[in-house]
């Protein structure tokens, strides 16, 4: 059994004249982040392999996770592969994942998040938003043979207001 949540980076700032990887988190997004983080607590497996883009805006999210679900900070893996917003590309990294890992964890972007849960989960989600959590579990025993999966649960910042 294959598990992997997927965490869609918390909403940016747009303040600033700067290229698109550097942007940092909005007040707004931090604030998001910590209300996803501290609701999906319980729902998080003790031992996962968590996985960040390296645009600034996915990893001020993960840290965020990490800091409300005590991960050592030191166990955020930082890939450049992760910055895509292609569906097909991020299927190609998750699929690429070692299967010494059960439970994977993957702070990304749109549209690659909302292509990837369409296309193997079992729920249609039109917009995956900004600090949205989806899980996906497949009946898989490697991340390169994943297929069709059910979507175990999904979180959205609106779904806590």
């Amino acid at each position: 059994m294959k598990n992997l949540i997927l965490i869609r980076h918390a909403k940016s700032s747009w303040d600033a004249p700067i290229h698109d990887k550097q942007r940092p988190l909005a007040i707004r997004g931090s604030n998001d982040a910590h209300k996803v983080a501290t609701s999906i607590v319980n729902f998080i497996p003790n031992k996962n392999y968590i996985w960040s883009s390296t645009a600034k805006r996915a990893k001020e999210t993960a840290i965020i996770f990490a800091q409300n679900l005590s991960w050592p900070l030191e166990s955020i893996v930082f890939s450049d592969e992760l910055y895509t917003f292609d569906g097909s590309k991020l299927e190609k990294c998750i699929k690429s994942c070692s299967d010494d890992y059960e439970n994977v964890i993957v702070f990304g972007h749109n549209e690659a998040i909302t292509e990837f849960v369409n296309k193997f989960g079992d729920i249609n989600i039109d917009n995956v938003p900004t600090s949205g959590f989806v899980s996906i579990q497949f009946n898989a025993t490697s991340w390169s043979t994943i297929t069709q999966g059910k979507t175990i649960k999904t979180l959205f910042p609106r779904d806590l207001k």
